[in-house]
């Protein structure tokens, strides 16, 4: 663990818990992709060339890679603890992005049908093998070896992240689990106290999360003297590069009082 993970309380976060909602938001996903359109599946999404057809097919890698995962040889030791994976994200990008597109290029994902019965089969081989699959198994995840039980965290932020992504791309309306929601919103949350340790901004994003920030003057009682507020989604935004700071603030999604309220500069936290 990073020197500055290890100074940031972990969260725990129910296995059971987790496992399920990893499940419910990924059936959310099939849900929506069943209504797409042939046309729906070229539209472009905001990540960098991708159209939906690229990113539906990334959302089934996402949750296939815990199936692949498992089926590989466990490894010898952790090298990743749940807090230093929004960090270690960045130098993987290439390699996800040049799988997803392999993957969206095999001609199944070319229409409706063959998406939906890609992510059926991720789904079916998700429910074959993950419940007897121990919470504290170790994963080779990209980022390097973690407990399966903090990998699938990742995967709920993977799933609510770009379900946000398919929703902006196709203008359709699609649920969030609550576990689900809340899971992302809190790793994210607790990612930024990482970046920015100190104690002297009270990040709020109710109902989920409330994290304390930024070196300076630490906030011992009463109403802190700097404060940034939100909702669930609008964070997630700017924690992951698809919200700017100063637009959120000018569109009163985000308020922030104080001066040392202005956390622009630490985002995004998982880029």
């Amino acid at each position: 663990m990073s020197p500055a993970a290890r100074k940031t309380r972990t969260r725990r976060y129910d296995p059971a818990k987790t496992r399920a909602a990893v499940t419910a938001q990924f059936a959310h996903v099939r849900e929506a992709v069943r209504g797409l359109s042939a046309e729906q599946l070229a539209l472009p999404t905001r990540l960098g060339g991708w159209t939906v057809r690229e990113l539906v097919a990334h959302l089934a890698m996402a949750v296939g890679s815990v199936v692949r995962l498992l089926e590989e040889p466990a490894p010898a030791r952790q090298e990743t603890a749940l807090l230093d994976w929004p960090s270690a994200t960045a130098p993987t990008a290439s390699g996800i992005d040049d799988d997803t597109r392999a993957l969206a290029a095999t001609g199944e994902p070319d229409t409706p049908q063959g998406l939906e019965a890609l992510l059926a089969r991720a789904a079916d081989r998700l429910a074959g093998i993950l419940p007897e699959a121990p919470d504290d198994r170790l994963v080779a995840s990209r980022a390097g070896a973690m407990r399966l039980d903090d990998y699938l965290v990742t995967r709920c932020v993977e799933l609510v992240v770009h379900t946000d992504d398919l929703a902006a791309a196709t203008c359709t309306e699609i649920p969030y689990d609550r576990q689900a929601l809340a899971t992302a919103t809190r790793l994210l949350a607790d990612a930024l106290a990482v970046k920015a340790p100190g104690g002297s901004v009270e990040v709020r994003v109710p109902p989920f999360a409330v994290v304390q920030c930024v070196a300076g003057p630490k906030h011992t009682r009463g109403t802190p003297p700097n404060v940034v507020e939100t909702d669930p989604l609008t964070w997630l935004r700017l924690a992951t590069g698809r919200a700017v700071w100063a637009d959120e603030l000018a569109a009163a999604t985000v308020t922030a009082s104080g001066e040392r309220a202005d956390i622009g500069d630490q985002l995004p936290v998982l880029a």
